[in-house]
């Protein structure tokens, strides 16, 4: 017997309007399709601070019932996300339509690690060909940091590589040492992918005036080099002052910059003065690998 509860998925077979979809003809198909279905459905966004109209999409679904939308299916929203003030973003009417319940999970400590890792070498290495003391650090490293199970396992799998590189016959501390400065880089070069085409020129134009000591720098001297770096890569760049020093504090806010303020008097005023907060290399060879795509 099939289960009243279910979690939706559309079928790749299930026929769209040929012409462009509007968010409205999105959810008729959703509902339509919940409908036929029936029962109880739990729609799962996993880190769903990074939609781009959640209001809209948590306005609507909770209410899909009480407006008529659906009448054959129930549905609730599990949103999972990192970031602790996400609900403080969303608009009051969003909040007054979810009635909703945060649980929290705390990160992991060194022992639970040890456990996951454990689990995840059994399944990945023959026998012997992990020290147990090495799962340990890559734990203990990871619940110093994050008490992030990814980052952890991240540690073994690069720390593997790493034995595997040198033909060594089993994954040693010494390893998984080496692996912490290769996964910490390449968590930097994500992040800087992450961002903007032109906060990446922007943070780019810092890198290399931190290689040519030049910085720190004043936003007129970075908006001077950015335009080069910019029509370098073909792109145009942005024309005001205001707007590459807008992308400047949220950069400096991201942890990316550090910035120190300069007060040259009552004529001079009070400025800002950028430096980058990583390894210049990291930001070049993100943004190589970025453009090489």
């Amino acid at each position: 017997m099939r289960s009243r509860e279910s979690c939706c998925r559309l079928s790749p077979g299930i026929g769209f309007p040929k012409r462009g979809l509007g968010t409205s003809d999105a959810f008729e198909e959703l509902y339509r399709q919940l409908d036929r279905v029936g029962g109880t459905h739990f729609l799962v966004f996993d880190e769903i601070d990074h939609l781009d109209d959640v209001n809209t999409l948590l306005y609507e679904l909770p209410r899909a019932s009480s407006n008529g939308h659906i009448t054959n299916s129930q549905v609730g929203v599990i949103g999972i996300s990192n970031n602790y003030t996400f609900r403080q973003s969303l608009s009051s009417k969003v909040k007054d339509t979810l009635m909703e319940n945060e649980i929290s999970f705390s990160p992991y400590n060194a022992d639970e690690l040890q456990t996951i890792l454990r689990d995840r070498a059994d399944r990945a290495f023959v026998d012997g060909a992990c020290d147990r003391s090495a799962i340990a650090m890559a734990s203990a490293i990871s619940a110093k940091d994050m008490g992030n199970a990814r980052q952890a396992i991240d540690l073994l799998r690069v720390g593997a590589k790493v034995a595997e590189k040198n033909e060594d016959e089993k994954v040693k501390d010494n390893h998984i040492e080496s692996a912490k400065e290769l996964v910490q880089r390449g968590r930097l070069s994500n992040r800087v992918r992450d961002q903007t085409d032109h906060a990446q020129y922007i943070l780019e134009t810092i890198a290399h005036l931190e290689q040519k000591k030049k910085t720190p720098a004043r936003s007129k001297e970075i908006k001077t080099y950015y335009e080069q770096v910019t029509k370098e890569w073909g792109s145009e760049p942005l024309t005001t002052l205001k707007s590459i020093q807008d992308h400047l504090s949220d950069l400096h806010m991201l942890g990316f910059l550090q910035r120190s303020e300069q007060n040259d008097g009552e004529r001079g005023g009070r400025r800002y003065e950028y430096e980058l907060d990583l390894d210049p290399q990291i930001i070049i060879d993100a943004r190589k690998e970025v453009e090489s795509k």
